[in-house]
């Protein structure tokens, strides 16, 4: 973006020069564009972070090591002619010169746009809205949920098309970036784009790493069109960490905790998200209510979770059928069936990370399945499916699996007569994995052996989704090739789910 004026700034009420007075070119601090999130009837969460060298290797963005004051608008309208809300922020050294800015005081279910102002620049612009009031029911919403973003295996162009579907409400589930450093972790196809810095340990590598991703104009797209609710899952911080424990058993990292508490740092930093980190915990577990037609219960199955039976991996395993296993552990789960207990929405859906449903990979009587996943933690599930008794309509959100899935939730897994409680719809990856394909080989065989998955498709992309009182219904959108930017987004498939009816119908 070309700087502006002092004299717009002027006009548009943000006349804030504290950068670089008495330089005659200014940089655009503004280079990781904005974002919103978490947004309630009276209040949203504004966000951005101050970076005129994003990829500096010491992590700061190319920002002195002070404190800059930044401005901030609220309107009703894009030209901000109407202002709600203006003030100012400090962005910080200590919190990567990010910004976060909780406004209150807004009206219920209303549209508004925001930017910020700084050292004679002016930000792009982003829309966010409130929720409805409490009793809202008929306020239909259409909801976006994406997963697994892979800098190296592709272009962000799902993002974008996100964008143009212009949803109210973006939901992220994990995976927002990756820890692995340049040609460790490569696309069946090959990279096609590289990361700077070395694998991500430190705060400074975290800031350089998200640096580069939210320099991308994809994904600014994406963050600029509406208010996101997002989680983390692995990579984040690394693959298949689990609580305390650093995922490769065989690899020890006797600091890890230090490396994670400057992962959740980073996160918090990067992210539009009202609570901040905590000594070495991060409390990211929350929900978005969208008056009484929906709650997103947010989940963290990464930070309170038992170890990784059997040590990890897809195997047969009965230690992960031990009922004190958990994944959630005891705080959110009694969190999370509490808010079962209490709710009065009419879809209840669960934002969270990794394949929910049983899934047995190989034929015959032996099971194998995915000791990361909830598998892993089968009791834990279990008690998470009892729970949906207290709901009228269940919905879980799957990330982690960079594949398009469709799941009946059954009362026993192992009964495909049993009865439906809940359904599972698992998006597909932004780039993780390449171009993919619409399936695999082997597809047959596991909708055999699992007849409760009633889809799959192996395209990436994201879900597009629209809840009115008596449908719940999931647009799969995926892209042919991620390989090359601008590819268009097909739906590959679109199913229904009816009120108090549990379920996939394909339309």
């Amino acid at each position: 973006m070309s700087p502006v004026t002092r004299r717009t700034l002027l006009v548009g009420g943000l006349a804030l020069t504290t950068l670089s007075a008495a330089s005659s070119r200014p940089v655009d601090p503004f280079t990781l564009g904005v974002a919103s999130g978490d947004p309630t009837p009276d209040s949203v969460l504004l966000w951005t972070r101050l970076a005129p060298v994003p990829l500096a290797e010491d992590g700061s963005g190319g920002m002195p090591p002070r404190p800059v004051e930044v401005a901030w608008e609220l309107a009703h309208d894009d030209r901000f002619r109407h202002i709600a809300r203006r003030g100012t922020e400090w962005a910080r050294p200590e919190l990567g010169h990010s910004v976060h800015v909780d406004v209150t005081g807004l009206s219920p279910g209303r549209e508004y746009f925001y930017r910020f102002a700084t050292n004679n620049h002016l930000s792009r612009t982003g829309r966010t809205r409130t929720t409805p009031q409490p009793w809202t029911l008929t306020t239909p919403l259409t909801m976006a949920f994406a997963s697994c973003a892979q800098y190296e295996h592709g272009y962000f162009t799902a993002y974008r098309r996100l964008a143009e579907d212009e949803p109210d409400l973006v939901l992220h589930l994990g995976d927002y970036q990756y820890e692995y450093e340049s040609g460790v972790h490569v696309a069946p196809n090959g990279n096609v784009r590289g990361v700077e810095g070395p694998r991500t340990v430190t705060l400074a590598n975290y800031r350089q790493r998200y640096a580069q991703y939210k320099s991308d104009a994809d994904l600014q797209a994406a963050h600029a069109v509406a208010p996101w609710s997002v989680v983390w899952d692995d990579h984040e911080i690394d693959d298949n960490w689990a609580g305390e424990i650093y995922g490769k058993p065989e690899k020890p990292q006797p600091d890890f905790m230090t490396r994670r508490k400057a992962a959740f740092q980073a996160y918090y930093e990067n992210m539009p998200i009202r609570q901040a980190p905590r000594g070495v915990g991060l409390q990211l577990y929350r929900r978005v209510h969208w008056g009484q037609l929906a709650t997103f219960h947010m989940l963290d199955t990464r930070q309170y979770r038992d170890d990784q039976a059997c040590g990890d991996g897809i195997k047969p395993c009965d230690e992960r059928l031990n009922p004190t296993r958990t994944i959630l552990g005891p705080d959110q789960e009694s969190w999370l069936l509490k808010g079962f207990q209490d709710s009065t929405a009419r879809w209840d859906v669960l934002g969270q990370q990794v394949f929910f449903s049983q899934y047995d990979h190989t034929s015959g009587p032996v099971q194998e399945t995915n000791l990361d996943a909830w598998d892993g933690y089968a009791a834990d599930r279990d008690r998470v499916v009892t729970g949906f008794k207290d709901t009228r309509n269940a919905v879980v959100l799957t990330g982690d699996v960079h594949a398009s899935w469709g799941v009946d939730i059954k009362e026993r897994w192992d009964d495909p007569t049993s009865r439906t409680v809940a359904t599972e719809l698992a998006g597909s990856s932004i780039t993780s994995g390449g171009d993919g394909s619409e399936d695999y080989p082997e597809t047959p065989q596991w909708l055999a052996e699992n007849p409760h998955i009633k889809y799959f498709n192996n395209r990436r992309g994201y879900v597009r989704t629209h809840l009115t009182p008596t449908t719940f219904q999931a647009d799969f959108r995926g892209l042919n090739h991620v390989s090359t930017p601008g590819a268009t987004a097909t739906t590959k498939a679109t199913f229904l789910i009816e009120d108090r009816n549990p379920g996939l119908n394909r339309l």
